[in-house]
């Protein structure tokens, strides 16, 4: 079953609410997501990166994951 865009957010809102969000992506499989938090203050990017996909929970592990691609960026809020 394809994932939305809205799902993906609120997946990502659970691990991090008070984050600013952005998810794109209408085919049910590609998105791009940025996630600009307080919480990766101090972290590597790869760091950030894998908090957010542990965020997905298991959304795009292997090849049932509803999730196929997502072009992620994270970033510390200015």
């Amino acid at each position: 079953m394809p994932i939305t865009a809205h799902e993906i957010e609120t997946l990502l809102r659970d691990s991090f609410p008070d984050a600013q969000i952005n998810v794109q992506g209408d085919d049910g499989a590609h998105f791009a997501a940025e996630v600009i938090d307080e919480s990766f203050r101090g972290k590597n990017r790869v760091q950030q990166q894998r908090a957010v996909y542990a965020a997905l929970k298991g959304k795009m592990d292997g090849n049932n994951g509803e999730l196929h691609a997502l072009a992620l960026t994270t970033k510390v809020p200015e």
